[in-house]
C-alpha cells in the first residue's frame, strides 16, 4: 500500500500529470481558435454573399433600398442569400429577388 502511496508523490508522476495539464489546456486553446476562425469563415462568406447580391443589383442599374439592404443584410442563410444574387441577373426591381418564380 506504501508503495502505491509513493508512486503518486514521485516526481516521475507528478511530471506526466503536469505534462497532461499542459497538452490538455493546449488543445482547449487550439479547438476554441478553430471554432473561432470557423464562425468567422462562415460570416465572412455571408457578408461576400451579401455584397455581391446588392453589387449585381447597383451593376445593372437597379437601386438598391434601404429595406431591400436590410432583408439581404439580415439573411444568415448562404444558399438563400446565393438564390438572391442569381435572381438578381434577371430582376427588373431589387423587390424581385425575394419573389418565389
Amino acid at each position: 500500500m506504501t508503495g502505491i502511496q509513493y508512486f503518486w508523490r514521485h516526481p516521475l508522476a507528478e511530471q506526466v500529470r503536469e505534462e497532461g495539464r499542459v497538452e490538455g489546456r493546449r488543445e482547449a486553446q487550439s479547438e476554441a481558435r478553430s471554432e473561432g476562425w470557423e464562425e468567422g469563415f462562415r460570416a465572412g462568406r455571408l457578408r461576400e454573399r451579401y455584397e455581391m447580391v446588392v453589387s449585381v443589383l447597383e451593376w445593372r442599374g437597379i437601386s438598391v433600398g434601404d429595406d431591400v439592404r436590410a432583408r439581404v443584410n439580415a439573411s444568415k442563410d448562404p444558399d438563400e442569400l446565393t438564390t438572391w444574387v442569381i435572381r438578381a441577373l434577371r430582376a427588373n426591381d431589387a423587390e424581385e429577388i425575394f419573389v418565389d418564380v
